[in-house]
Formats: structure tokens, C-alpha cells, sequence
């Protein structure tokens, strides 16, 4: 039990640490189209997050998958420039944006979970199963996202239905200044 609770704590500050922007902005950019109306579509969408990031976790602690970490540090921003580009442009597509987000959020995933996979192998011993940190990484994670989520809508809630913010005014400004700020990260990480 205090190995999950240890795990779990991990997991957690993650995603809530204030060194962990590039999941947080990867959040807000996912679930900027969407409204607290639609708390299903963001539950499934933090989930297929969080499936992606455990399959790669998983398959780079047991040594299947390996990529350089400045290539991993390139990719996860890049993952967000794509994102809130993808807000951007879809705007007045909403149908075929919630069905390519799903798909994004899971692949997505599958490249943020390589950003704490050093880390984590070198954390889980060899003679140690598995099954117990990545549970309990991946709850905390959620968990977290979970809050993250919560906030997010909560400010939006606020803006929309107090302070009368347009939404899509709301999806054009979130989505652009998270494009600004993961498209910064992307050109610093240049791993060539």
C-alpha cells in the first residue's frame, strides 16, 4: 500500500507541480472547445489521455519502447502546438473536432507518457512488478487532470455565464495563447 500511495503522490504532482506547464497547457488546450455541459466527452478525453501515457509508461519501463529525451522534450510541446492549432482551425467544425480529439488525446498521450519514462525506469526496480506504480501513477494523474479539469471549467462557467465571454472569443484566446506559449517550448527544444 505505501508503494501506491508513493506512486500516486507522483502521479499527482505530475500533473499539478508548476513544473509540469506542458501537460497543464495540453489539458486546457483539449478541453477548450468544450463547456461543463459536456463533462462525459472531457471525462473520456482526460481518460484516452491517460490510456495513451500508461501504454507508453508501461512499455518503456519494461524496456520495448526508448526515444531520446530531446526528442521527447521536442515532441510533447509540439503535441500542444498541434492541439490548439487544431481549435483554431476547426472552429466551426465541432462534430468532426470532438471525434479527432478522442483519437489526438490517446496518441498525444502515447508521447507525453515517453517525457517520464527515464524517470520511472530508473524508479521501478527490475525484480519489482509493475502493476502497482503504474496504478498508482496513473490514478494520481488523473486525478490531478481531474482537478485541472474541474478549475477549468469552473473559470469558464464564470466567464461565459457572469462576465457574458462569447465562446468561441474564449476558444480563439485560450487556444491562442497556448499555441504561443507550446509553439516557444516547441523552438527551444529543437532537438537537429
Amino acid at each position: 500500500m505505501q508503494d501506491f500511495l508513493f506512486y500516486l503522490k507522483l502521479g499527482w504532482e505530475h500533473i499539478i507541480s508548476l513544473d509540469a506547464l506542458d501537460h497543464q497547457l495540453f489539458v486546457l488546450a483539449l478541453i477548450a472547445v468544450y463547456t461543463s455541459k459536456d463533462w462525459k466527452k472531457i471525462l473520456i478525453l482526460v481518460t484516452a489521455f491517460t490510456i495513451g501515457h500508461s501504454i507508453t509508461l508501461a512499455l518503456s519501463i519494461l524496456d520495448v519502447v526508448r526515444l531520446p529525451s530531446d526528442w521527447v522534450e521536442f515532441l510533447i510541446p509540439l503535441t500542444i502546438v498541434l492541439t490548439a492549432a487544431g481549435n483554431i482551425l476547426m472552429k466551426n467544425k465541432k462534430q468532426t473536432q470532438n471525434k479527432t480529439n478522442y483519437y489526438l488525446a490517446l496518441f498525444f498521450g502515447l508521447i507525453h507518457g515517453l517525457g517520464f519514462a527515464n524517470t520511472a525506469r530508473v524508479m521501478i526496480a527490475k525484480s519489482q512488478s509493475i502493476a502497482v506504480p503504474l496504478l498508482g501513477f496513473n490514478i494520481g494523474l488523473e486525478l490531478g487532470q481531474i482537478v485541472i479539469v474541474l478549475a477549468i471549467l469552473i473559470l469558464l462557467f464564470i466567464l461565459l455565464n457572469l462576465f457574458k465571454i462569447n465562446k468561441k472569443d474564449w476558444i480563439l484566446f485560450v487556444s491562442s495563447g497556448v499555441f504561443a506559449l507550446a509553439l516557444k517550448m516547441t523552438l527551444e527544444r529543437i532537438p537537429f
